[in-house]
Formats: C-alpha cells, structure tokens, sequence
C-alpha cells in the first residue's frame, strides 16, 4: 500500500515565524513512497533551499502553498486557521490545535470534513507530553525576562544587592525548567557574568497556595520576576488578578510562559492566566507599562495595574532551528506509523504504542468523548 500524500505548508504569519520542518524530518518519511508536496521557500528562514528538500527522495515536490494543503495529510506546527479551506474534505491535519480551549476551531474542523490530530495532544501511556519542546518554553521565556531587568533594573548590577527574587507559578515540566532557566539568569552567558554578585533566588507555587490571596501578595511584595507556569483546570478564571500585579515592585517583570488568548466569546470563555497583560508574538514580545498593547478594550477585564511583561505565543521559535531538531526527532515515528496506518481509518485505541498515541489525539476520538456534538 502507497502512503498517503502528505503536505508541508509554510506558515504565513508574523515576519518573526521562521519554523519550517527540516529535510530530515522529509527524509525519514521519503522511504514509504507516498508524494510529499513542500512549499516552495520551506525552511529559508532558518538556512535551508528547496534542492535541499528535493535532495532527499524522488518523491519529493516543490509546489505552491495550495499545492501543499492539498495533500491527504498537511503538516504544519501553528495552526493554520486562515487555510482550512483550501484542504480536501476527509483530508488530514496534523498541528498545534488545542482542542480543550478552541472550541471553534474544532467545530470548523468538523464541519468542513476534515480529519485532524492534535500535535499538543500526543501523550504515552501516561499521560506525558511526546512532542512538546518545554526546555526551550521555559528557558526562552526566563531568558527574555532576565534580559528585561538586566537592561531596566538599575538594581541589577548593584554590588551589594540581594538574592534576585524570582516566584514561579505551577510546578509541572514547564515550571521546572523555569525554576532551572531562572537560577542560572536565563541563559549560561548571563550567569557567568554575574557570577561576582548575589545570585537567584526561586521559590516554586503550587495550586495549593496560588489561591491564597494574603500569601500571594505578600509574595508578590518580595518578587523581582513573576513566571506563569500554570496548567488550570478552568481556563475561564484568571490565577492572578489583576489588582495583584499591583503588589509587585515597580521595576518586577511578569514572564508569562503559558500564553493562552483571550477568547470571551467563546462558551466556556477563556482568559490569561495573569489578568489583563498583553499577548506577544514572535515579532514582539517585550512590554512596557506604557506599551499600546495593553489598551485593546477587553470587556470585563482589569488592565489598571502594569508591569513590563515578556509574552510569546511561540517561546521555542525565538532559536528557531533548535526547535524544530526536536520536533522533527519527535514527530518521525508518529508520522511514519500514520502513513503506513493509511491515515486515521487505520487507527485504533488498541493498537501498537504509536497508533494509541496518535488515536487519543485525533479529532474523532475527541469528537467521540462527547466534547462537542459528533
């Protein structure tokens, strides 16, 4: 049986979205057979050409960005809201798609006839992420902070100053690479220089006191950089009001790692786990108090007390090609076991290791939980 075709769209977003999968992650798929449609300049933001593609397999074409969304199943790391249309009904998606918080999208989805799996979704058997790159999450993030009070915070390069205070909200795999990234300044440079003064200090919270208004602010009063980290069970209830922001030091930086939107209109809404800051992107994600970004009118939302915040809805896109190594090292045996599977009717709950993966991620058995009408 020939695979599936399969398409590698570019992603037409902000200029600063450099992340394209590599020749590699083609060349581990090149061997079954099925046609795989690269979108011409794929990979030229991080170095690549498309001979560089086209070297790997006689299978491989250079098409249009239409071309690529054609295929059976479409490859793509965001998800390609704007695109949709243009793939064949009963085709594949596989993205980002976070179907627990886009209840929209997933409705898009189904009525268009398309056949999805969830990148953020691919789990083993117990429950832990397989493609996922929080190392880089966390250390980007830190990394952006730490550079915001370097740069903003006379008091960094003070002599006799204390222990930098640093308070990391939630302790699951992100929020431990946030307390690593911290200790070390964000980054092993930064570390180095500052060897010759006081260090960081990081103090970890979980749900059992993020809830504790008296104990939060007083937190808050002593800390020099706030992380979110947090995993909610109800993303219609902020973990950090607004007005708390106001307990922080006037020079404190809010790293938001988690990044969720605001989605007001939706049904459960969902809102920023840190009350009112604004969203970043890859072409921005530094922000001032002053900064325009926290004027968009958000209905019900407290915007009044501001600190500088770093915020990137893509943290592991800021070093580019080192996320997407992992990514393709990740993805090759999903996405080989889907081809030779033939596509989603060839999966099961009880398959090879894989195929379960791949199967608790996918569109219909979300569909079949009962999470929205099938």
């Amino acid at each position: 049986m020939t695979a599936p075709s399969v398409g590698l769209p570019r992603m037409h977003r902000e200029a600063g979205e450099r992340r394209d999968f590599l020749p590699d992650l083609v060349a581990s798929i090149a061997d079954l057979g099925g046609r795989i449609v690269v979108e011409t300049g794929v990979g030229a933001g991080i170095g690549y050409s498309d001979a560089d593609y086209l070297s790997v397999g006689s299978n491989v074409v250079v098409g249009s960005n239409e071309d690529a969304f054609a295929q059976e199943v479409v490859l793509v790391l965001r998800a390609p809201e704007e695109s949709l249309h243009l793939m064949k009904p009963e085709a594949m998606l596989m993205s980002m798609l976070h179907f627990p918080t886009r209840p929209r999208r997933v409705a898009r989805l189904v009525e268009l006839g398309l056949d999805a799996i969830s990148l953020d979704l691919l789990t083993d058997d117990v429950g832990h992420r397989i493609v996922v790159d929080s190392r880089d999450v966390a250390w980007n993030g830190v990394e952006a902070a730490f550079d915001v009070l370097e740069r903003e915070w006379p008091g960094f390069a003070e002599p006799g100053r204390a222990p930098i205070k640093v308070t990391v909200l939630g302790a699951g795999a992100i929020g431990k690479d946030a307390v690593e990234a911290a200790t070390k300044y964000g980054s092993l440079d930064r570390a180095e220089r500052w060897s010759h003064v006081a260090g960081v200090e990081v103090v970890t919270i979980g749900r059992n006191l993020t809830g504790r208004e008296d104990y939060m602010q007083e937190r808050f009063a002593r800390t020099d950089i706030l992380v979110d980290a947090t995993q909610r069970h109800d993303p219609s209830v902020p973990v950090v009001p607004n007005a708390w922001l106001g307990c922080l030091p006037q020079h404190a930086v809010v790293c938001d790692l988690v990044v969720d939107p605001y989605l007001l209109h939706e049904s459960p809404p969902t809102v920023r786990g840190i009350e009112g800051i604004p969203q970043g992107n890859l072409d921005k994600w530094q922000f001032p108090p002053g900064d325009p970004a926290w004027d968009e009118e958000l209905s019900g939302v407290d915007r009044s007390h501001r600190r500088w915040v770093v915020s990137c809805y893509s943290w592991p896109g800021v070093h580019a090609h080192a996320c997407m190594e992992i990514y393709g090292r990740q993805l090759a045996p999903l996405l080989r076991a889907l081809l030779r599977a033939g596509g989603a009717d060839g999966l099961s709950s009880r398959g090879e290791f894989h195929e379960r993966t791949l199967w608790r991620a996918s569109l219909r058995a979300w569909v079949g939980r009962g999470a929205i009408p099938a």
